[in-house]
């Protein structure tokens, strides 16, 4: 490998870089500000009861 594509290729990857790190950036706040993807069923809500203590006394 010449001194010349060895260069290039540094350039190259300096270029880039940022770039990347753009792309990095981007694609996570579309994911946090898009709409929701769950496929969860309806099944409304599931009343919780709770446990019941054993001891009356607080």
């Amino acid at each position: 490998m010449s001194t010349a594509s060895k260069a290039r290729q540094m350039i190259k990857s300096i270029v880039e870089f940022p770039q990347k790190l753009v792309n990095f950036a981007t694609n996570g706040a579309t994911r946090i500000f898009s709409p929701s993807d769950d496929d969860y069923p309806k099944s409304g809500v599931q009343p919780y009861e709770g446990d019941r203590t054993k001891n009356k006394e607080y």
